[in-house]
């Protein structure tokens, strides 16, 4: 009995961990940087989202995502909530005010200020994996020092952003955040042998998600507040809000009933998975607000709302396959059903007029369908 005590303890305290206060604030922060991320999709010219746009979208949301995903997972593998934890994370907190003060499309005037947000961030995030790795053992040790010490490469390479202008500037930025991205990636073997606490992890994602749906109810307050309340705007309204419930139904209720939580992985499919996710979920966010003002020219407006849906059902299928339940997993006549009625009403709004209504509705029936096929 004495030899299997250490490991049930163990087992124990890994299940037990619970998300913490500083950890919600931690997220509240980011709110308003998701939010500034979104916004982006809103510019429009000439009937349609300027490809720059959709990049600067892209560009301003990845290093929010990877500066939050990076606390996170260490706060998973070996965050205590100690004196030296909240210090550490309260010192992180500053860095996220100043990196969402300078998150503009116009980066050459905030470029500074966003640099020493994002790096600030990260190397928080690296100093406290070198702090621990003394205090480990076997290959807990082994991997905080690994990513304590890789992280700081990809720091060092956008460091050197500084030292250039023009686009150059921003090629090494991103440079070095790509690279700090696929370092996990990278060093995957060490990783799998210290498993991620699945329940904590999808806990942490499943809040974030909630912040991305509240962009979304967002837009309703916004189609609401743009018009005078007409039976077309409150109708949008309420159909846009059953999408959200959908979406959420969809998504909480796999996270709470069809997921195995007990899997030990290196939590890879989560982490990168969540961010199509995320980017999917602020494109419909705007969708909502551009379908409703008719901004945007119809082949561009098809393909852009009917896209962003496309991205999120294949992200969260991808995610969510691997640690559902086999007999909860779908199967491919689920798969062909729900890409088959996206792909119906993709191709009769194509060839006939339909208005912004009937648009959002065909929008809302594929996610209670979704909703219902999953959950």
């Amino acid at each position: 009995m004495n030899k299997h005590t250490p490991d049930i303890q163990r087992s124990t305290a890994f299940a037990e961990k619970k998300v913490t206060w500083l950890e919600l604030f931690y997220d509240l922060l980011f709110v308003a940087a998701v939010s500034k991320a979104s916004h982006v999709l809103l510019h429009v010219e000439h009937g349609s989202i300027p490809f720059e746009y959709l990049i600067k979208f892209v560009l301003i949301f990845v290093p929010i995502w990877w500066a939050w995903v990076g606390q996170s997972l260490f706060v998973n593998r070996f965050g205590q909530d100690t004196v030296s934890h909240r210090i550490f994370l309260i010192l992180q907190l500053f860095f996220v005010l100043i990196m969402t003060a300078s998150l503009s499309v116009n980066f050459d005037q905030y470029y500074v200020s966003f640099f020493i947000g994002y790096v600030g961030l990260r190397a928080m995030t690296a100093i406290q994996y070198l702090s621990v790795h003394k205090k480990e053992a076997a290959h807990r040790k082994i991997t905080a020092r690994y990513l304590g010490s890789r992280f700081w490469i990809g720091l060092v390479i956008s460091s050197f952003s500084l030292f250039f202008d023009s686009w150059i500037r921003y090629a090494v930025l991103y440079a070095g955040i790509v690279v700090d991205i696929f370092l996990p990636l990278i060093g995957r073997r060490f990783l799998v042998k210290t498993p991620i606490n699945t329940h904590h992890l999808l806990e942490r994602f499943s809040l974030f998600t909630l912040i991305l749906l509240g962009e979304s109810v967002i837009s309703i307050l916004a189609v609401l507040q743009s018009s005078e309340w007409t039976w077309q705007s409150i109708l949008f309204a309420a159909i846009t809000f059953l999408l959200i419930i959908a979406m959420w139904w969809q998504y909480f209720d796999n996270i709470e009933k069809k997921v195995n939580k007990t899997i030990m992985t290196a939590g890879q499919t989560i982490i990168y998975g969540h961010l199509f996710i995320y980017l999917s979920m602020c494109m419909i966010a705007a969708s909502i607000q551009l379908l409703f003002m008719e901004q945007l020219n119809d082949a561009f407006m098809l393909c852009f709302i009917f896209g962003s849906v496309l991205l999120y059902f294949f992200s969260t299928t991808w995610v969510f396959h691997k640690y559902r339940h086999t007999h909860h997993r779908l199967g491919t006549y689920h798969l062909a059903l729900l890409l088959g009625l996206l792909g119906a009403f993709f191709t009769l709004d194509l060839f006939f007029q339909t208005s912004n209504l009937v648009i959002i509705g065909e929008v809302a029936v594929f996610f209670v369908v979704y909703a219902k096929l999953t959950t």
